[in-house]
């Protein structure tokens, strides 16, 4: 998916296996938490530029780390 971080860091690709539990409508607009200070990750032919944080539940399926919060996008995470 791609994942718009703001103006300073732009547009990154992740490869997230977030299938299970999303389709890409549930997606659109929505606020994900990720780490774009690691080096791409080569996963096939794809590049991954970020990593998109979850946990895994119990059907082995990932649920992604949201803010509770609206939060600028591209903002730290501490």
């Amino acid at each position: 998916m791609t994942i718009d971080f703001g103006k300073e860091i732009g547009q990154k690709i992740s490869l997230a296996q977030i299938t299970k539990n999303y389709t890409k409508k549930d997606l659109m607009n929505r606020l994900v938490m990720g780490v774009v200070n690691l080096s791409p990750k080569e996963i096939g032919n794809y590049t991954s530029e970020a990593l998109t944080l979850g946990f895994t539940d119990k059907n082995g399926g990932v649920v992604l780390a949201i803010p509770d919060k609206d939060a600028p996008l591209g903002t730290k995470m501490y």
